[in-house]
């Protein structure tokens, strides 16, 4: 009889043993899921990727008072029993028999890491011995210092979030290190029903609870009644640091999942615990969303006034924006379209669109490397180019005569002036210039001046971050570094920056462009407030389907893209500075906010002169027109302008005789809103002297055309 017992005993726990892991399981227990974390670029998280929120951390990142509430409320004797408690089994028994129900519950702190590591919640006599069985094992393998960090890392608090670090965030928007005692008692109380006590969703039963817990550490002498008093009446302040859905910058997160996806796999980026720092400036995110928001309403009300043709479409008007540092390539604040919830396809990274005259700078910077200068003439403005399609001559509706100086022809945005600089200097070196500063998608032909080639908005916002950045090109960059859960660096970004043009050329067309936004088709952004020096071009294709700006300052470039996701015509005259620029300036304006007014520094070897545009010559005082512009020495003019004369009578009689326009030193302004006034420089430069005008002629030389001079 004793032997069929024994050997249906040893069956019974055979059966009991045999689907439980093996002590190799348990040597990996500490291996669990956990959440990665992307921080912004202040170090504060702001988002995270898992398939359940977890983060993992060692004990010595853990309130102190958190690890008194837990085992004050869930494991009183935790460091002087093993596997189990027996006087707490036997408590629990007494007092469930009194009640006639399951009011209490024995398991000990290791009893519940085995069941939250092994088994299934189900309640019953077998669950409960294998409980007991993995608890005597991991007891075995593990101090009580190591099983109580176990716990806290693995225990579940409610609203999906596993472990104290998680919890801490995604309850009190603090890391678990930084707890108050109250907190910490708010979320020990959470762990015997999650659901039940969340904070969340009842806050009156949570701070009860709270209150049973606070109670239960000081009966057991580990905090005084003052202090129990004070934690009491702390009032319940919640803050959700982990939400999956972050109320900014989902297009930006969203690219940073992609790519992370992309080079590490899905398991290391939902279950690695991975630290992703990014650049994103959160101040500067809900800035831009605003922004976005208000003027794509804006513009929709504008198009309801509109004929019924012009909104033959059922697509949604469309916006993105991209901002950049230009001496980093962070990305600072990114929308990819009007509602992420909506589609999730990135308009500011993944769509190609033609740049229209956004992508002129380009022409010209080629053309400035070429010996071209802000005040060369650009002449023949009517001669058509030959094409395999036949004589091509674009529409101008901005230049009243035959021809044009290159700062003036950028700043009102010339079609022909532009194919003639490309004509003149050739399509190949503009195409080669425009793949230097990273854009690749380019046709070489006439029309490519005027923006026929494809490019997205990060990449041509990265392009004129050149300009911003001393000839450099730095790729848009989302993230910093990423490390694993421990510390350990997995990779940092090092973008090594490659040179596009000159410093010299950069800052010649940073002054040029300053014009664009001053007094030329960017100026709507002074109209709309914004005061800062800056630069900019806007792009306007075919009827109005797409409209471009963009601008930048010395600390930060922005682009911004308006349009349909199918090419369609935005709105009669919807050119980019109505359309485009209003967007702009709203969001640098509140993003700017404080800024000081910089400008470029003015490398040593730029010169500058007064010039008169009409001749492209050193200006005398019969210009009616000059302005004072930068050279690189040795481009500079060094004869005066021959278009404006003196009068029949002065030539005669020599009453006043031509004299130059005196220079006067570079002083720091404010920008303005009028074409003579250019953005303020930090330092003086010293220009090189011109030819002196010529002498004072005599009276026959002045009737016949004779010098006396040599």
């Amino acid at each position: 009889m004793s032997a069929v017992l024994l050997a249906g005993g040893g069956w019974w726990w055979h059966s009991l043993s045999r689907d439980l892991p093996d002590d190799n399981a348990i040597h990996h227990i500490r291996e669990s899921a956990q959440s990665t974390i992307i921080f912004d670029a202040h170090d504060q998280p702001a988002s995270t990727l898992s398939t359940e929120e977890r983060i993992n951390v060692p004990l010595s990142q853990v309130s102190p008072y958190f690890l008194q509430a837990l085992l004050a409320v869930e494991d009183q004797r935790f460091y002087s029993h093993g596997a189990i408690d027996p006087p707490r089994i036997a408590a629990a028994a007494i007092a469930n028999l009194l009640r006639r129900r399951a009011a209490q519950g024995a398991s000990t702190l290791t009893q519940q890491l085995a069941r939250t590591s092994f088994l299934t919640p189900q309640k019953t006599l077998r669950r409960k011995l294998q409980e007991i069985i993995l608890a005597s094992r991991i007891e075995r393998q593990y101090t009580k210092g190591q099983i109580l960090e176990l716990y806290i890392n693995k225990v579940y608090f409610g609203s999906g979030l596993w472990g104290i670090e998680a919890a801490s965030l995604g309850y009190f928007g603090r890391h678990a290190s930084a707890l108050s005692l109250a907190e910490a008692a708010t979320l020990a109380g959470l762990i015997q029903s999650p659901s039940t006590y969340a904070p969340t969703s009842d806050p009156a039963k949570a701070i009860r609870r709270r209150s049973t817990v606070l109670k239960m550490m000081l009966e057991s002498g580990v905090i005084d009644r003052p202090t129990y008093v004070s934690a009491n009446r702390e009032p319940l302040k919640l803050e959700d640091a982990l939400s999956r859905r972050q109320p900014h910058g989902p297009y930006f997160f969203e690219a940073i999942r992609k790519s992370l996806v992309e080079h590490y796999g899905s398991d290391a980026v939902y279950k690695g615990g991975l630290r992703v720092y990014s650049t994103l400036d959160p101040k500067m995110q809900a800035i831009a969303e605003a922004a976005v928001s208000s003027s794509l309403k804006t513009l929709e009300e504008e198009r309801a006034k509109a004929p019924g043709k012009e909104r033959d479409t059922n697509e949604p008007l469309q916006a993105a924006l991209i901002a950049i540092d230009p001496k980093t390539g962070y990305v600072r604040a990114l929308v990819g379209g009007r509602s992420f919830e909506e589609s999730r396809f990135d308009r500011a990274l993944q769509a190609y669109r033609q740049p229209g005259s956004a992508f002129k700078p380009f022409v010209y910077a080629a053309a400035l490397e070429q010996g071209y200068t802000g005040a060369t003439i650009i002449d023949h403005l009517d001669r058509p180019l030959p094409t395999l399609q036949g004589a091509w001559l674009p529409d101008d509706g901005h230049v009243k005569g035959n021809s044009i100086d290159v700062r003036n022809a950028l700043r009102i945005s010339s079609n022909r002036a532009a194919i003639q600089v490309m004509d003149s200097i050739g399509i190949g070196r503009v195409v080669s210039y425009a793949q230097a500063f990273g854009l690749d998608r380019l046709p070489a032909v006439p029309s490519l001046a005027l923006g026929s080639g494809e490019v997205t908005l990060a990449s041509l916002t990265s392009a004129y971050a050149a300009f911003a950045n001393g000839g450099f090109v730095r790729k848009p960059t989302l993230v910093r570094h990423i490390d694993y859960g421990d510390g350990e660096g997995l990779e940092t970004w090092h973008d090594s920056p490659t040179r596009a043009i000159q410093e010299t050329t950069a800052f010649l067309m940073s002054d040029m462009l300053a014009d664009v936004v001053n007094a030329g088709t960017g100026s709507q952004a002074r109209a709309l407030g914004f005061r800062l020096p800056a630069a900019g071009k806007t792009g306007t294709t075919n009827n109005y389907n797409d409209a471009w700006f963009i601008g930048y300052t010395p600390s930060l470039v922005v682009g911004v893209w308006v349009g349909f996701d199918t090419p369609h015509t935005i709105m009669r005259n919807g050119f980019a500075a109505s359309v485009a620029v209003p967007l702009w300036a709203k969001f640098m304006a509140e993003a700017t906010q404080g800024d000081k007014p910089d400008w470029f520094r003015v490398p040593e070897s730029i010169v500058a002169a007064e010039i008169c545009p009409a001749s492209g010559r050193l200006a005398t005082e019969n210009c009616e027109e000059h302005r004072r512009q930068y050279f690189i020495s040795g481009t500079q003019p060094v004869d005066y302008c021959d278009v404006h004369q003196p009068g029949f009578f002065r030539r005669i009689f020599g009453l006043v005789a031509a004299k130059p326009v005196e220079s006067s030193p570079l002083e720091v302004a404010p920008p303005a809103t009028t074409e003579d006034v250019v953005p303020p420089v930090k330092e003086e430069v010293r220009t090189k002297e011109p030819e002196a005008p010529p002498k004072k002629r005599g009276f026959w030389s002045r009737i016949f055309g004779r010098s006396s001079g040599k």
